[in-house]
């Protein structure tokens, strides 16, 4: 499955996660382990939607677990590892003022894969792979 994801566009914000979530469900897959993989897309989602001009999400599911790649053009993180960092965040005010870039995002996402791998390039974008047993 693919989903396209636009910068900006805080009204589709969720819409890509809550799919997989649906699909999930119908996989019969347990409902802890939904919850885990549904934040972390969500949480993924939303930086791209925060932070980006334009994303990709590519979801693979097989038998045993869940791998998200996720990919966007935008300006990139300059030290992940305070990205990495709770409350750390370089949302903008604009952002900030929807209630979103508390500065949450990647930690949450940690916290919620089994896997999880960033790259992130200043001025060209990042790339997220999580990764979710069942």
């Amino acid at each position: 499955m693919s989903f396209n994801i636009e910068g900006g566009n805080f009204s589709r914000a969720g819409y890509a996660s809550s799919e997989i979530k649906k699909l999930l469900k119908q996989l019969n897959v347990d409902p802890k382990t939904i919850k885990s993989i549904v934040i972390s897309l969500y949480e993924a989602e939303v930086n791209i939607v925060a932070h980006a001009y334009r994303g990709i999400m590519e979801v693979e599911i097989d038998d045993k677990k869940i791998t998200t790649r996720l990919k966007d053009e935008g300006p990139g993180i300059p030290d992940i590892g305070m990205a990495m960092q709770e409350g750390f965040s370089t949302a903008g005010k604009r952002v900030r003022e929807m209630g979103f870039g508390a500065g949450m995002g990647l930690p949450n996402i940690k916290k919620n894969t089994d896997e999880m791998n960033i790259v992130s390039t200043v001025g060209v974008g990042t790339e997220l792979i999580m990764v979710n047993y069942f």
